[in-house]
């Protein structure tokens, strides 16, 4: 994808480099505050950064609810106004809307007529205690509150002692819905159980991180050649042929798990006084494998799904692998790896900069078809917060910890 400039100092060194990145952050949050909802949860957004209609703009996703509770935590962290009144709302969305008071957990998603999907999905509870340590780190008055129910929750229903990971899905009602076991499930449960354990101090948190990332990287990913297995019968045997939703449960192996899998390993690594070594190891192997078979040689960006093969099957390119690739490659480099995970951060950014970020109305474009030209065929519009802007101050805090333990320390940023 062309000539990338390599030597002098790390990008993340250069005064003008680390303004940047705090000036697409700050866009960001700006881009996103009109997706409050006044009657609960936050609009889905469109190109141009107003709030979607019809069903699309009326449904709102636990995960969607979540994320925007931690993102603007993040906001808060770095002292921008107005980000309380964002965290505020997510908190009261997530306890008065989604959480079940008749059966416990919390339903995927509402409408302004009520429940829409009533299931209760690891995913989303994942992404509640992710909200609820966030929030506590913000000092929101209800978080511990929060923290507590969906602790219980994926605790009680969610969590396979034996297994050492979440089970996946139940009805409203706590019926268990098939036996499929997903990674993508888990990882985000180990981002969650990290930051409750960064909130809170609690050892189980991390023990129960470390079974995770045991199970699907040290032994299934390791045994594939550092390929990350997405789908699992409830035997946590491999399903090769299982394909669903090409959002949540695409089929093949996807790149941008692998390289978000990583950083989380690097952060695991660091959380546990880097006593499993083999945590290392693996986030570099994860890493140098993905960018060898997922990034296009010649048009530059991440195959969004691949086959077992390794030959592309989704060529279209999404927002998320590159942001996820930006934060593994910065968090290597600092954990002391070689100028390669340098020229990478470089490569990415390049890439983003160009293509995904919209210099007309800002946020960044969420799919690119293999001409690189903007689609909505997954997504609508800009649906997300989360990824962009965690690739943005990832690179800015020390990489020993989460992105809002880094800004808890507080931010600076060097003198030009």
């Amino acid at each position: 994808m062309g000539w990338i400039a390599s030597g002098g100092p790390d990008w993340v060194q250069r005064p003008v480099h680390r303004m940047w990145l705090l000036d697409q952050a700050r866009g960001l949050f700006d881009f996103f505050r009109p997706a409050l909802n006044p009657k609960g949860g936050f609009h889905a957004l469109d190109l141009q950064g107003r709030p979607l209609g019809g069903k699309a703009g009326a449904l709102r996703q636990i995960h969607d609810t979540a994320r925007m509770v931690h993102c603007y935590g993040l906001a808060q962290e770095l002292g921008l106004p107005g980000a309380d009144r964002m965290i505020d709302h997510g908190m009261q969305t997530l306890w008065s809307s989604h959480r079940d008071p008749r059966h416990g957990g919390y339903i995927w998603s509402f409408d302004d007529d009520g429940p829409v999907n009533a299931t209760k999905q690891a995913y989303g509870h994942a992404f509640v205690l992710l909200a609820a340590a966030s929030a506590r780190v913000a000092g929101h008055p209800d978080a511990d509150r929060l923290l507590a129910d969906v602790t219980e929750v994926l605790h009680t229903r969610f969590w396979d002692a034996a297994a050492g990971a979440s089970r996946e899905e139940f009805t409203e009602d706590w019926k268990p819905l098939g036996p499929y076991r997903g990674q993508n499930s888990n990882m985000h449960l180990t981002e969650a159980l990290m930051a409750d354990y960064e909130a809170t101090g609690d050892m189980t948190c991390l023990t129960m991180a470390e079974r995770i990332a045991s199970l699907i990287i040290d032994r299934h990913a390791r045994a594939e050649g550092w390929r990350v297995p997405e789908h699992f019968h409830d035997n946590w045997q491999v399903d090769r042929d299982h394909a669903g939703d090409p959002m949540f449960r695409p089929s093949g192996t996807t790149p941008g798990h692998a390289l978000e899998w990583s950083r989380l390993l690097v952060q695991l690594w660091q959380l546990g006084g880097q006593t499993q070594v083999w945590m290392q190891e693996a986030a570099e192997a994860l890493f140098l494998h993905t960018v060898a078979i997922g990034w296009d040689q010649r048009r530059g960006g991440f195959y969004y799904t691949l086959h077992w093969s390794d030959r592309p099957d989704r060529e279209d390119r999404f927002w998320w692998p590159c942001a996820e690739g930006i934060a593994a490659a910065y968090v290597l480099r600092q954990m002391g790896g070689d100028g390669r995970f340098e020229d990478w951060y470089r490569r990415i950014w390049d890439f983003v900069a160009l293509r995904f970020i919209d210099p007309v109305h800002g946020g960044w474009f969420a799919e690119l078809d293999p001409e690189l030209r903007p689609v909505e065929r997954v997504f609508r519009g800009k649906p997300d917060l989360y990824h962009a802007v965690q690739a943005c101050l990832i690179p800015l805090v020390p990489a020993n910890g989460s992105v809002t333990r880094g800004l808890r320390g507080g931010l600076t940023l060097p003198s030009t």
